[in-house]
């Protein structure tokens, strides 16, 4: 094997970014998410503020017209009406990742990567969920939040997600466990002990060598 990519799908709160940024260290492999998007606008031109606003979220007039049509799968040129708009975004985004899936390895999280790689075959998908009273004091503490903030946080955050998710997917469900290799409880697991599980998870589809140090 080449090389290999963990998706991580996540609820706010959960925990799954800093899971991610633990596996990145661990396995000592780049971990994605903000940094796809500069990454996105410096490959296609497009601001990157565009991109900033569409991550993981749909603009107005798309959730709208939901479902009213599918999204094309080809990116625009630059000079092709309709270049900026959320769904050539959203390819130039998925062009990306399958760039890098077919590259190195990484960790990815969010971008409906693992709909985007769905067909690839050294590609684990996982998701990580919590409780609310989990997400809430994780969010409470993170973000110096009263507890109603942090709860309307959650639910604004992950309803836009789950739309994000639907629309690009052609209407799959972002938290149904049948889409992920691995789901994880990062409350009752505990989050370093989610690593741990997911490291294994990687040893037992690709091999100990997958592991630096084969540890």
């Amino acid at each position: 094997m080449n090389n290999y990519v963990i998706t991580i799908a996540r609820g706010f709160g959960s925990g799954g970014k800093e899971i991610g940024l633990k596996l990145s260290n661990e396995l000592q492999i780049p971990c994605y998410d903000r940094r796809l998007l500069t990454m996105a606008s410096d490959k296609s031109g497009i601001d990157e503020s565009v991109f900033v606003e569409t991550d993981e979220r749909l603009r107005g007039k798309y959730i709208a017209n939901f479902m009213r049509r599918m999204p094309v799968k080809n990116v625009l040129e630059p000079f092709e009406k309709g270049f900026v708009s959320d769904v050539n975004v959203f390819n130039i985004q998925a062009e990306l990742i399958r760039l890098l899936a077919k590259t190195e390895s990484c960790i990815i999280i969010g971008k409906c990567a693992d709909y985007i790689l769905r067909d690839f075959d050294n590609v684990i998908s996982v998701y990580i969920e919590a409780s609310r009273d989990a997400c809430v004091k994780s969010i409470r503490d993170k973000m110096h939040v009263n507890e109603k903030r942090a709860h309307q946080l959650i639910q604004s955050t992950d309803k836009y997600r789950a739309k994000y998710y639907n629309y690009y997917t052609g209407g799959k469900d972002w938290t149904n466990p049948i889409n992920y290799d691995v789901v994880l409880n990062s409350e009752r697991v505990g989050r370093d002990k989610c690593v741990e599980l997911i490291k294994e998870y990687v040893s037992i589809r690709f091999g100990k060598s997958a592991l630096p140090y084969f540890v």
